[in-house]
């Protein structure tokens, strides 16, 4: 199986925690559309013989796209890829985008699952974060998505500075009162040459406190187990058959393909990006020229991909799997690192695998590292 992901480059206005490439600035989005469907039909045989089961539409803000334009990408998609009869297509969308009218447009697409970038339904988390929506829009949107689509996940933000415990507890059952089957949940981290970064090192906002992330943190755990989920990857819960089947090729280490600027792609022993530049990329589609880097796994660098994602989810690592992929020395290593950390509780052994105990996901991938061969 495979995925392809699409990069939608555009915003409204820029969060000020993000270090994603997007611009606000939708000018050349039509050129940008039409350089999206040439570099599908240029990587046309990238995925040959390979069955494409989800689609993602990712970015940036792809819920600024019409419904006509999500059509002619997947429409060009179904034209040079062979794709599943059932493929999960995931929409990124923001809760301002999501009107009733606009809700009603997608369903009637083939997008059958929703991505909304909820974060928090306080007004000033948002305002903090600069996001385009307040929580009345949050709430609304949810009414109507709810309607009209069954696969819908939301994502939140916990560690906000100011973020009381009372509020995160009230932002998670709000999302269980919805009904919703998915959420993605992530910490607030502070990203180099972000607004954020430059805001807390002035002093207009305290600092991120790891004490208050890990709080809410276990609390996410234990709220969402409580409600049926399943913790089925560091950032991911969700009810069974409700899982994300196209984030979770990625940890399973299917093959993906990134269209658009800075979308990354995926193939075993090889690994690929191109250019985080609009007007670059536009550019060297125009010429028939894939503006993209490559470079070659290593075996070392398989192995540490391979560690890095499974100890995020639910299966863990398969040392059956490095036995066969990897042979004797790299099975050794991982038992030799994996004694450590079971002595420290980070991490248990079940049967021919190894994962992460409550302790450690939170240590997650600082526990990976100790495992990476250099």
């Amino acid at each position: 199986m495979a995925g392809i992901y699409i990069h939608i480059p555009f915003c409204k206005q820029a969060c000020h925690y993000c270090d994603f490439h997007f611009s606000t600035s939708l000018a050349k989005k039509d050129q940008l559309l039409h350089a999206l469907k040439r570099e599908l039909q240029l990587r046309k045989t990238a995925l040959e013989g390979t069955l494409v089961e989800t689609i993602y539409f990712g970015g940036g803000t792809p819920s600024v796209l019409s419904l006509e334009e999500i059509n002619g990408i997947l429409q060009t998609v179904n034209q040079y890829y062979k794709v599943s009869n059932t493929p999960e297509i995931t929409l990124e969308a923001n809760p301002d985008d999501l009107t009733e009218a606009k809700i009603i447009d997608l369903a009637k697409s083939s997008v059958n699952r929703l991505s909304i970038g909820i974060q928090s339904f306080y007004d000033e988390h948002l305002s903090l974060m600069n996001r385009a929506h307040n929580s009345e829009e949050a709430k609304k949107c949810l009414e109507f998505a709810t309607q009209h689509f069954d696969n819908i996940t939301i994502d939140l933000i916990y560690g906000i500075p100011n973020m009381t415990m009372k509020q995160w507890k009230t932002n998670m059952e709000t999302v269980f009162n919805y009904g919703i089957h998915h959420i993605s949940s992530y910490a607030l981290t502070v990203e180099p040459k972000t607004a954020l970064e430059k805001f807390i090192r002035q002093g207009k906002y305290p600092a991120i406190s790891e004490e208050a992330s890990l709080a809410h943190f276990n609390e996410l755990v234990e709220a969402t187990e409580k409600q049926g989920f399943i913790h089925y990857e560091i950032s991911n819960f969700g009810k069974p058959n409700y899982f994300s089947k196209h984030n979770t090729s990625y940890w399973k280490g299917a093959s993906y393909l990134g269209i658009g600027p800075s979308a990354h792609s995926f193939q075993k022993s090889t690994r690929s990006w191109n250019v985080s530049n609009n007007t670059k990329y536009i550019k060297s589609i125009a010429e028939n020229i894939l503006p993209l880097t490559s470079e070659q796994l290593s075996i070392n660098d398989q192995y540490n991909e391979y560690v890095m994602t499974s100890l995020r989810t639910v299966w863990g690592i398969s040392l059956e799997y490095i036995q066969q992929e990897f042979g004797e020395s790299y099975l050794q290593h991982t038992h030799k690192i994996a004694e450590i950390h079971v002595k420290e509780k980070t991490i248990q052994t079940e049967g021919n695998l190894i994962k992460t105990t409550q302790k450690g996901k939170f240590l997650c991938d600082g526990i990976a590292a100790d495992f990476f061969k250099v």
